[in-house]
């Protein structure tokens, strides 16, 4: 046999390159998927009408997102503070990592956040509503094609946006929750249809003061008030329950209830002089679920758009909140601490084309996770400084390996002294808290045997070895995150300090 030229042999390699080249044009090219991101503020876990768990609330929104989607029904957050978490879910980052500690932090300028990696990759994004983070007032942030926001927590009525560098006053009566809404559906309808797109919708919803939509105003005003059995833990009258009915109690331990949790009852976020006698706890809470009807109808409309636009067998709508918020536990409203109703949060997935309808995860799921899951979803890599992973393996129904805790940290701020520094971390059975720089206790529950919190097992012999344990585990996911050091950072402004009253 004759041996093949140098020749011959380069005109076969064209050959097949060229074949395989052909080939591969004329397969139908697979197209991007669509996502819309929806965030709302302070919603708890467990407000959402399907839950059942408060009699009388209509969130269809939501429910249908449960119905035709996937609830993470074991979602929580790594800080249960709004500037934090908000940092976390765009970086993939812990709050220590980031350094974005507080409401007053400001951005590092090393930070990327992933709609930048969507934005290399051809999709064109938007973001519309609550930015709040630091020193970055309303101004458009990187990764954004088409930027819509306003200063802080911004007004529910009213109120200036900030769009694309430009300036808008709203109507007097504009309500925030149905404009970030129009204005997403608008950009989507004048959007360049050749590419896919990426929606960032962040509520201001629900955040206190609660102003609900006109149109909602007295809506659940004969809402029956449950109260959980560990709002009467702290009070100095342990039997006045204000004629408010609760939810059945478990073994309590009043002696081992942490000080800072005692002291905080009569204060701005205790319900015995909730931001200083401002609103009742029976009307605060009826319009907390009042404003969230106007965040349930954006999910609504969202929906709708994609469905009558035959978009839905190629976008993923996510729904979730930045941080839950407390009804009365332990004495409290507001987050910030660790307990459940503070770091868990309300999480939706739907995506008809690749979502199973009813799908419930139990899976331990985290706010630094949708990073890496929407650029899974989109076909980018997780970037090696994100400390989350893609879900997207879990919504698909496939088997992966995945964490089973979930860690927590939270950082003493100036304006609200009364909530110490602490960490924590919680198994699918146990949480351990640790209060740290405070004469105080530190707190191991069972929540299995112990839902609602009350019963402290840190004195607990025979739960000795799971509480140290899990000690160790916490330690050692802060050493093992860089996490051992507190960032701490001069605050932005130079607000007089209000706990010595003249002083800087």
């Amino acid at each position: 046999m004759r041996p093949i030229n140098i020749v011959t042999l380069l005109m076969l390699t064209a050959m097949l390159f060229l074949g395989g080249w052909a080939l591969a044009q004329s397969q139908p090219k697979k197209k991007k998927y669509n996502v819309i991101f929806i965030l709302a503020d302070d919603h708890r876990y467990d407000a959402m009408g399907f839950m059942g768990k408060v009699n009388g609330l209509q969130t269809p929104g939501m429910d249908r997102m449960a119905r035709e989607g996937a609830h993470l029904k074991n979602a929580f957050v790594s800080t249960a503070l709004c500037s934090p978490s908000r940092a976390s879910i765009l970086t993939g980052q812990y709050a220590h990592t980031h350094t974005v500690v507080d409401n007053d932090a400001p951005l590092p300028p090393n930070l990327k956040f992933f709609p930048q990696y969507l934005q290399q990759a051809g999709y064109q994004t938007a973001f519309f509503g609550k930015w709040h983070m630091g020193n970055t007032g309303d101004q458009p942030q990187p990764g954004f094609n088409h930027w819509e926001s306003f200063l802080g927590q911004g007004v529910y009525l009213g109120g200036t946006l900030n769009i694309n560098g430009k300036h808008e006053t709203l109507g007097k009566q504009d309500y925030i929750s149905d404009v970030l809404t129009d204005h997403s559906i608008r950009w989507l309808n004048g959007r360049d249809k050749g590419k896919p797109f990426f929606v960032y919708l962040s509520h201001k919803g629900v955040h206190a003061e609660f102003q609900p939509a006109a149109r909602h105003e007295g809506k659940y005003a004969s809402l029956p008030i449950i109260t959980p059995p560990s709002m009467y833990l702290t009070a100095t009258d342990s039997s006045k329950h204000y004629g408010i009915a609760t939810a059945p109690a478990s073994k309590v331990n009043y002696h081992d209830i942490p000080k800072w949790v005692r002291n905080q009852r009569y204060s701005w976020h205790g319900v015995d002089y909730m931001y200083h006698g401002y609103i009742s706890f029976d009307k605060f809470y009826r319009r907390y679920f009042e404003t969230l009807q106007a965040v349930d109808e954006s999910i609504e409309q969202v929906i709708k758009w994609l469905t009558e636009n035959k978009l839905d067998q190629e976008t993923m709508v996510v729904y979730m909140g930045d941080n839950g918020f407390s009804f009365g536990e332990h004495g409290l409203i507001d987050k910030r601490h660790a307990y459940e109703e503070s770091m868990r949060v309300p999480m939706l997935v739907w995506a008809p084309g690749m979502v199973k309808p009813g799908s419930v995860l139990q899976e331990i799921i985290m706010n630094v996770d949708v990073a890496p899951s929407i650029l899974d979803l989109a076909g980018i890599w997780t970037p090696v400084d994100m400390q989350g992973k893609s879900m997207l393996p879990l919504l698909k129904g496939e088997k992966t390996p995945w964490r089973d805790r979930a860690f927590y940290e939270y950082y003493w701020e100036a304006p609200f002294p009364q909530t110490p520094t602490m960490f924590a971390v919680r198994t699918s059975r146990y949480k351990y808290i640790y209060n740290h720089g405070v004469w105080d206790i530190n707190e191991l529950y069972d929540l299995e045997n112990d839902p609602y919190e009350m019963n402290n097992l840190i004195r607990d012999s025979a739960s000795r070895r799971i509480g140290m344990e899990l000690k160790t585990e916490l330690f050692n996911w802060l050493k093992e995150t860089n996490g051992l050091q507190i960032p701490l950072k001069k605050p932005i402004d130079n607000r007089i300090d209000h706990r010595y009253q003249g002083s800087y």
